[in-house]
Order: structure tokens, then C-alpha cells, then sequence
């Protein structure tokens, strides 16, 4: 197995720094640097690469290596999560973890605008539990009705339930806690409130093969507003698509709803 060699970004051009941003999230229990790798297939493709740029945010919490870091980014820590899924992590209080979580976000984007960006902020984009971070990223912008940045998100192996990022998203049953574990949440509870199913556009990649299918499916059948979301399936377990017939059909889905929605 080849082992990718840690290497420095090269900076973006003028050109590329007007471009509408993605703000990209990693998973659990890796870093925005093994992110910026695990997606060079998506933020180099051609089409994409022409139309928005890619930016990594960096969880805010220490733990243990994820799932796929060994062998490949065994030596790419430390490696940081955005909320606790194991009992054995440590607790946090819920409105220090919200806190924690969306100062990481803003300090990210406002990091990039120092550093030149100026295209606008259009997109969410996140893998595993950086998936779950980014779709509630979206219900946050939609219960608070603003005229927030997002305007659609890419939710790749994203799983139910979403996390409650705010004081007011503590009150939904269907969330997860911000300092709780995942099935300390009632899914079933997002059925008396279903005009606060997401309605902002989202694309979903669901690998055929990963464990967590179910509750990805859950993520969008459950907690997305009907005629909202695009799925696309591939052969795979809990990792980022890399090849290129898998890559060419996530491409498509993202265009498309870009496109669709004026983008």
C-alpha cells in the first residue's frame, strides 16, 4: 500500500480565490489535513475545481485515530472529532460543545477571508461525522430563519440523528445533544415536527457497503424534506469515493443541484 507523504497546499491564485467557497468537514477521529487528501479527488477535478474552492475546518476536540487512518494517516495526528459518539469520550457541556463547534467554523472562514478569499460562501460540504456537523449546519441557518450563507450541502456518509448547535436545538428530542451520544436522541420525535425538516438542498453519497447504511438513509428519508435531496449510491464501505466512475457520478449530482438551484 502506498503512503501519501504530508505535503504543504499550494496557495491559491487570484482567480481561484474569487471563486464560491465550500467549507469542507472532516470526520471523526482524522483532521483537516487528512481531509484535504481523502477529497483530492473532488477539489482537483476539473469541473469542480473551475466552478467553487474547497476550505478545510478543523474539529475542535482530541481523540483517537478514526475509522480508515491505519495504516495510510497513521502518522497524521493529532486527530480530532466534533462530538462525542463513544461513552468514553469525555463529556463536555452542551453549550461548551456548541460553543467549541461553531467558533471552529467561523474562526475557519474567517482565517480564509484574511488570507484573500473573497468568492461568497455557498456550500457545506462533510464526510462521516463531519456530514452530521454539516446538514445541522443547514437546520441551524433554517430554525434561526436567517439569510445565512448556505445554500446547499454535500453530505457524504452523514448519518442520523443531527446535532443541536444552538440552545434552541437543545429542545428538539430529534437532535442529538451537543455534550450527548447519538442514541440518546428520539428520531422518531422528528415526525411531530415536520416543518423542521431541512429543506435546503442536499446531496447524499451512500456507500452500499458501510455499516452505518441504515442510519444514512435515516439522515435523508427521516430529517430532509421530500424533493430536497439527491442520493447517490456507490460500491463501497465508510470512506470518501476516490474511484473515477464514483467520483464522475457524485460530480454530476453536485453540478446538477448547483445548476438547479443558481448556484
Amino acid at each position: 500500500m502506498s503512503i501519501p507523504r504530508a505535503t504543504t497546499p499550494v496557495p491559491p491564485t487570484e482567480e481561484e480565490l474569487k471563486l464560491p467557497r465550500i467549507l469542507c468537514l472532516h470526520g471523526g477521529g482524522t483532521n483537516s489535513r487528512i481531509f484535504r487528501a481523502q477529497l483530492r479527488s473532488f477539489s482537483a477535478h476539473p469541473t469542480l475545481s473551475a466552478r467553487f474552492r474547497f476550505v478545510y475546518c478543523e474539529a475542535p476536540f482530541l481523540c483517537d485515530e478514526g475509522i480508515g487512518v491505519y495504516p495510510v494517516y497513521a502518522e497524521w495526528g493529532p486527530f480530532k472529532r466534533w462530538s462525542r459518539w463513544l461513552a468514553s469520550h469525555p463529556t463536555v457541556d452542551a453549550s461548551a460543545c456548541q460553543h467549541e463547534i461553531n467558533y471552529a467554523i467561523e474562526s475557519s472562514m474567517s482565517e480564509d477571508d484574511k488570507a484573500g478569499g473573497t468568492g461568497p460562501w455557498v456550500g457545506v460540504l462533510g464526510f462521516s461525522q463531519g456530514a452530521k456537523v454539516a446538514c445541522s449546519m443547514l437546520m441551524k441557518q433554517q430554525l434561526e430563519g436567517a439569510d445565512g450563507p448556505w445554500r446547499f450541502g454535500i453530505i457524504m456518509a452523514g448519518r442520523a440523528p443531527l446535532l443541536a448547535l444552538t440552545e434552541e436545538m437543545e429542545s428538539k428530542k430529534y437532535l442529538q445533544s451537543a455534550a450527548g451520544l447519538p442514541d440518546e436522541a428520539d428520531m422518531d420525535a422528528i415526525f411531530d415536527e415536520p416543518e423542521n425538516k431541512l429543506r435546503l438542498p442536499t446531496v447524499h453519497v451512500h456507500g452500499l457497503r458501510d455499516e452505518g447504511l441504515h442510519l444514512h438513509r435515516r439522515c435523508v428519508e427521516d430529517y430532509c424534506a421530500a424533493g430536497t435531496t439527491t442520493v447517490v449510491e456507490w460500491d463501497g464501505p465508510h470512506r470518501v469515493p476516490i474511484k473515477k466512475v464514483d467520483v464522475e457520478k457524485v460530480v454530476t449530482a453536485i453540478v446538477e443541484v448547483a445548476d438547479e438551484y443558481g448556484v
